[in-house]
Formats: C-alpha cells, sequence, structure tokens
C-alpha cells in the first residue's frame, strides 16, 4: 500500500510540472496586457518602462523559468490590476468559493445518497419512479436558468431569501451568521442541482448492480436484518464508485462555479477569474489554474487512498 502510494505521488508531481508548462505558455499567448492596462496615448518609452516594471520584456522562456522559480517559493508574482501578489489575492477571494462549494457538496450528498439508495431498492414503486424523473431534470436545467428562476421566485415574489451578495460574515465564513446563511442558501441549492442528480442516479445504478450479488443474497439467506445488508453489504460496496464522483465534482464546484458567483453576485474566485481574463491579469490566471491542478490532483490522491480503506482487492493488489 505505501509503495502503490509514494507511486501515485511521484506520478502526481510529474503531471503538476507538465501542467506548469501548458498553463504558462497558453496563458501567455494570449493577448498583450499592456494594450489593455497602458493608456495609448503613452510613448513608446513609457510603454517600454510599464513592461520592464511587469516583467513582459523578457523572452518567454525566461519569463517561465522566473515562474518556476516563483512556484517553488509560492511566489506567482504581483498582479497586474489589484499590484498585490497573485496568490493573495485568490486566497482572499478563496473562502467564499470554499464555503459554496462545501454547503452544495453537502446538500448533494444529504438529498442524492439516500433518494438514490432508496430509488435502487425499491424500483418499481411509483416515488421511486418520481424521483428518476426529477433527476433528470436536475440534468437538464440549465445552471444559469435555475438561478434566475430561484432568484425571480424566492427573493422577488416571495422576498423569503436575498438574491445576492453573501451578507453577514463571521471572520471569513458567512454561514456563522443568520444574515450570512439566507444569503447562503439559494446559490448553494443552484450549485447542488446537478451534482445532486449525479450522485442519486450513480447511487441507484451502483445499488441494483450491488444487490443482484451473490453474497447479499446470502446474507439475507442467513436472516440478517434488512438494515445490516443494506449498510454494511450494499452500500459499503458501492461507495466507490460514489467516492470517484463525490471527490471529483467537489474539485469542479470549486473549479467551475463561476456561473452561479456571477448570477448570484457571490465574491469567490469565479467572479475573479471571470475579471482577470476580461483584463488579461496573468498571474493571477496562472494562479488559479496551477490552485486548480493541484486541487485535483490532490483529490485523486485523496481518493486513492479511500479506494484502499474500502476495497481490500485494491490493498492486495499493491502488494502484488
Amino acid at each position: 500500500m505505501i509503495t502503490n502510494l509514494i507511486r501515485r505521488g511521484i506520478q502526481a508531481l510529474f503531471v503538476i510540472f507538465a501542467m506548469t508548462l501548458i498553463v504558462f505558455v497558453g496563458v501567455n499567448v494570449i493577448g498583450n496586457p499592456v494594450d489593455i492596462l497602458i493608456n495609448p496615448d503613452l510613448n513608446q518609452a513609457e510603454r517600454l518602462r510599464v513592461m520592464q516594471n511587469l516583467g513582459l520584456d523578457q523572452p518567454l522562456w525566461r519569463q517561465y523559468l522566473s515562474f518556476l522559480a516563483g512556484l517553488a517559493e509560492g511566489d506567482f508574482g504581483d498582479s497586474f490590476v489589484y499590484g498585490r501578489p497573485a496568490l493573495g489575492v485568490i486566497l482572499e477571494r478563496l473562502p467564499a468559493t470554499l464555503e459554496l462549494a462545501l454547503a452544495a457538496m453537502v446538500i448533494a450528498i444529504v438529498v442524492g445518497l439516500p433518494l438514490g439508495l432508496y430509488a435502487g431498492l425499491y424500483p418499481d414503486r411509483l416515488s421511486s419512479k418520481l424521483i428518476m424523473t426529477g433527476s433528470i431534470l436536475g440534468f437538464s436545467l440549465p445552471t444559469f436558468w435555475v438561478g434566475l428562476m430561484f432568484i425571480l421566485l424566492f427573493a422577488v415574489q416571495l422576498g423569503w431569501l436575498p438574491s445576492n451578495g453573501r451578507g453577514e460574515t463571521a471572520g471569513a465564513w458567512s454561514f456563522l451568521t443568520g444574515d450570512g446563511l439566507r444569503h447562503l442558501i439559494l446559490p448553494a441549492l443552484n450549485l447542488a442541482l446537478f451534482k445532486t442528480s449525479l450522485i442519486l442516479r450513480l447511487t441507484r445504478a451502483g445499488v441494483q448492480e450491488v444487490i443482484a450479488q451473490d453474497f447479499v443474497k446470502f446474507a439475507r439467506a442467513k436472516g440478517l436484518l434488512e438494515r445490516r445488508v443494506v449498510l454494511v453489504h450494499i452500500l459499503k460496496n458501492l461507495m466507490i464508485p460514489v467516492v470517484t464522483i463525490i471527490g471529483l465534482e467537489f474539485g469542479s464546484l470549486i473549479a467551475f462555479s463561476v456561473v452561479t458567483e456571477s448570477i448570484f453576485g457571490w465574491p469567490g474566485m469565479g467572479k475573479l477569474i471571470i475579471d482577470s481574463i476580461n483584463l488579461l491579469d496573468r498571474p493571477v490566471i496562472v494562479a488559479y489554474l496551477m490552485m486548480m491542478v493541484v486541487l485535483f490532483v490532490t483529490l485523486n490522491f485523496v481518493i486513492d487512498i479511500c479506494y484502499t480503506l474500502l476495497d481490500p482487492r485494491v490493498r492486495l493488489d499493491g502488494k502484488g
């Protein structure tokens, strides 16, 4: 097991290194931030001075080496727009995005897992068919449209919940205050809709696959309580694909919450990266993309560890 995890760790480092090259080159061949950040009335000498201050006068390969050196120290350079370290600008917005993603994932797990388990155990019931029909709607409805309908219904028509912002915060978190929690409900529900449907359908498919296995039939033939059969024999064996989806989808919630944050005016990283792309703020874009790379690599590594804990066959393969 230890050898397998060390091998995965080395692979993860190679992936991160390869992505540094892809991200840096991809971002730096897009446009010229000088054309956006500098007054066009400035003369050539003043433009050259600004480019030198931003480090844009160096060859691309030298900029990449400087980027790698800074990356080793956690330094992505200063933001062209904010004039502060790019990583610090992103970390200021991280708690908002992280809070929204965690809330959405908790909703998706709490709602999707039990409903999927129920629909898989009792597929012929009318309630199960209604649950699966609802999951299709969760897949089909566009996130931006659902968000606008949430605002129209719950904020404009009923006036129950606020339509934008984070509200009052306690430290870096809004869910610790009543006003902040009210601001969190609508964007979290909107972001969780697709993930809930995904976990629900995956859980249902896993239940129907596991329930036909011989060890489940044997457990029931022994006279075990149905609750023990479901929790110990069925749920544990279907959790491997579910854990994979939960891990990867949590990363996607953080990386791709742009639409929800824009609709609800949520001051997170998604809104920041859109503004940075419009202004060609390269250090912020690169820092954000590298954070997402590290996030997904780390999540995959954690999922590998969860595999070894959930499935003894993985541990045996590692020993082999």
